[in-house]
């Protein structure tokens, strides 16, 4: 992942010596879309990931040798060569693509994306005769074909995360002085997607990172060889080009119907928002994801625990009630096993998902916006109500033009509520709630879709 960038929000990594330091799934049984979509028709292309609502994420690469995440190469300054030389020790004796896609699965995830390659350009697959590769490396093994086929067998959307940026090429830095360089990054970059797209059959989401225009120099300019950070609304002025155009040519061609997140100067189908701290405000009319991870870094690091269930469950009740989807991140270690502590917490959230699903997959947000509160979900006639916090013994809604005529608790117990043209007042018994998420149904006399979002 970045954890630097001009526009968003993630945290500006220093580059040492040269840069100054700154703040740097379908439903159960619901298949990704097969039937090929035109570009305009974003929305027919996106459902099933509206849908699925919750995702794997799995940051895993030579990075996880040193165990310092994901970016330690860059932030030590490890030489190319010398950090170039941990493939000959990355020989995982334990991956296994079936058992992290069956983790994902009891976690109650719906789709799948893994990094085929990050920053430090080492391919997780099969690029011909490119050296710095898992297939010409001590693994002799294409880690991209055997996750494709792990997900895809057990029925999870199938994603790629894939970064145009790599460290190895000055012309990332300084695509005007090394511009050989940056083109040379470019060819690699139009070469290895051509290769993704056509090599590993049907894939349903393209997650780049790294390959916005305004990230080259580190979102900086030089001048009296100085470098500074760009202001505010002003972009990359320099004669590289990404030629962004070719490859969404390309990958309509290949991929009709694959998913891109908006990282690479492109035509996105989602937004990213990064990190807990990008949790944002609700929004249901651009389609978005959260991504984060379970603990630590986004690319292993020992011994880091995961947070208390709550804390996720409220997370993906707050996503799901923005109108988002949640991509919750694992990094394996070296050997490729998944931490023990993390894949239980993963198992405890599929175990709420298993109770509570029909609150989260096949949603959409609203029509009650978050509050301190908490959130709200939406399918047909019943509105879900998330409510995370307690602070009296009623909770207290606005009015809408449409007549509650039943409620309940999920889990069982009561539920009262009285309606009136100032509001909706909802009384749940202490015994009846739940610390995490006091999931409440409301049955209305029509459609929730119908009716404006209101806070």
């Amino acid at each position: 992942m970045n954890k630097f960038i001009p526009a968003h929000g993630r945290r500006r990594r220093a580059l040492a010596g040269l840069l100054l330091a700154a703040a740097a799934c379908a439903l159960p049984g619901l298949a990704p879309a097969q039937t090929p979509a035109a570009d305009g028709d974003a929305a027919a292309r996106i459902a099933w990931w509206r849908q699925a609502r919750f995702g794997m994420f799995i940051h895993w690469g030579l990075y996880a040798i040193p165990g310092r995440g994901e970016w330690a190469q860059f932030m030590e300054q490890t030489p190319v060569k010398d950090y170039a030389k941990l493939a000959d020790q990355f020989k995982p004796r334990q991956f296994d693509p079936d058992g992290w896609a069956q983790l994902a699965k009891s976690a109650g995830m719906k789709y799948m994306v893994f990094t085929s390659r990050h920053h430090d350009g080492f391919a997780m697959f099969d690029d011909g005769d490119n050296p710095f590769s898992s297939t010409k490396t001590a693994a002799r093994r294409d880690f991209v074909a055997d996750y494709v086929k792990a997900a895809r067998k057990a029925g999870m959307g199938v994603g790629l995360y894939y970064s145009p940026l790599d460290w190895r090429y000055p012309g990332y830095f300084f695509p005007d002085l090394y511009r050989d360089s940056a083109e040379d990054m470019r060819a690699q970059y139009h070469r290895q997607m051509e290769k993704l797209l056509s090599n590993y059959g049907k894939l349903d989401v393209l997650w780049f990172d790294g390959g916005e225009t305004d990230w080259l120099s580190f979102g900086g300019d030089w001048s009296a060889a100085q470098w500074t950070k760009r202001a505010p609304g002003k972009h990359y002025g320099g004669g590289f080009d990404w030629q962004h155009d070719k490859v969404h040519t390309m990958l309509r061609r290949l991929q009709p119907n694959i998913l891109v997140n908006g990282r690479a100067d492109m035509k996105e189908d989602f937004h990213s928002r990064e990190g807990d701290g990008a949790l944002g405000d609700f929004d249901n009319q651009h389609p978005w994801e959260l991504c984060t991870t379970i603990a630590g870094a986004w690319g292993y690091q020992p011994n880091m625990q995961p947070k208390p269930l709550k804390h996720y469950i409220q997370l993906l009740a707050n996503v799901a009630g923005r109108d988002g989807n949640l991509l919750l991140n694992v990094g394996p270690d070296p050997d490729g096993r998944i931490d023990p502590a993390q894949a239980e917490r993963l198992r405890e959230i599929g175990a709420w998902l298993g109770k509570h699903g029909d609150s989260i997959y096949d949603t959409r947000g609203g029509p009650f916006l978050p509050g301190s509160w908490g959130a709200s979900t939406h399918r047909g006639n019943t509105v879900y109500l998330h409510v995370l916090n307690w602070t009296g013994d009623k909770l207290t809604l606005p009015a809408i033009p449409a007549r509650v005529v039943r409620a309940s608790v999920q889990g069982g117990g009561a539920a009262k509520v009285e309606q009136s043209a100032r509001g909706i007042e909802i009384a749940v018994p202490a015994a009846a709630r739940n610390d995490m998420d006091t999931v409440v149904a409301l049955q209305l006399d029509s459609p929730a879709a119908a009716l404006t979002p209101v806070r």
